[in-house]
């Protein structure tokens, strides 16, 4: 997406043409794969201003370059679209969940509270959970937080038994049901945080963020409060285990290319 606003979306110091991507993670397991959000699906880049609506498709521009949808990169690795048997969500906002019916027959994987919020939208979020994305019927698996603890995160386990692991991690704030996915790979824990923030440098200490998203952040906030608290959460956790854990957001594409070349 290229939307309007320049550095006060970008900020001095990297968004080329302030540019924002969608960033899903594909994770192979022994027999299948596992997506972790689709950003825009394949109708959406074709026909935003019906599928996404007007005031977002003419704020963002979505470039309606179709070979970047997930459904394709997947093929483009040399899969079929249905070895993507799960998809975890972070969240059910039209640009993390718009690419769920390019992959009809995968298990849909979100928490409770947001799968509600999702399929029953209060008039204030109706823009942001289209009814397009989920006409086709998902095969929705809904979760609740079970007791077990991930760096002092509440965490909840999506796939037990499945190598690598995958968990998910209440972030609320951006959205009613928003969650963090950490997935351990052999070189440590990846830790996909969604909208939990927008630009690398909000979880430096100290932290700073650009005038246009920050206005943003708290204009689609469901819960203020709860969004900076985690963004403070997750500061702190980058801090403490930044050893251990490698945080990326969904829209920052300087942490889009750093994760692409580690992989």
């Amino acid at each position: 997406m290229c939307p309007y606003g320049g550095k006060l979306v970008g900020g001095d110091d990297g968004w080329t043409g302030a540019t924002v991507v969608c960033h899903c993670l594909l994770v192979e397991t022994a027999d299948s794969l596992v997506l972790i959000d689709t950003g825009m699906g394949l109708d959406d880049l074709r026909h935003p201003y019906r599928r996404l609506g007007v005031p977002f498709s003419a704020a963002f521009r979505p470039s309606g370059d179709t070979s970047e949808a997930a459904v394709e990169r997947v093929r483009r690795l040399g899969f079929n679209p249905t070895d993507v048997r799960h998809i975890v969500c972070t969240h059910l906002d039209l640009d993390h969940a718009g690419g769920l019916p390019d992959f009809p027959d995968a298990a849909v994987h979100t928490v409770t509270p947001e799968y509600e919020a999702a399929v029953r939208p209060s008039l204030r979020n109706r823009a942001r959970y289209p009814r397009c994305h989920f006409a086709h019927r998902p095969n929705w698996r809904t979760h609740a937080v079970d007791g077990d603890s991930w760096f002092g995160f509440e965490s909840i386990r999506v796939l037990p038994g499945v190598d690598p692991e995958i968990v998910m991690i209440p972030l609320i704030g951006h959205s009613r049901g928003h969650t963090g996915i950490a997935v351990h790979g052999d070189d440590g824990w990846l830790l996909h945080c969604g909208d939990a923030y927008f630009n690398r440098n909000e979880i430096k200490t100290p932290h700073s963020c650009p005038a246009g998203l920050g206005a943003y952040q708290r204009l689609m906030a469901d819960d203020t409060r709860a969004r900076s608290a985690n963004q403070e959460r997750l500061r702190e956790l980058a801090r403490t285990h930044g050893d251990e854990v490698r945080l990326f957001c969904a829209h920052d594409p300087a942490e889009l290319d750093r994760e692409t070349a580690a992989a």
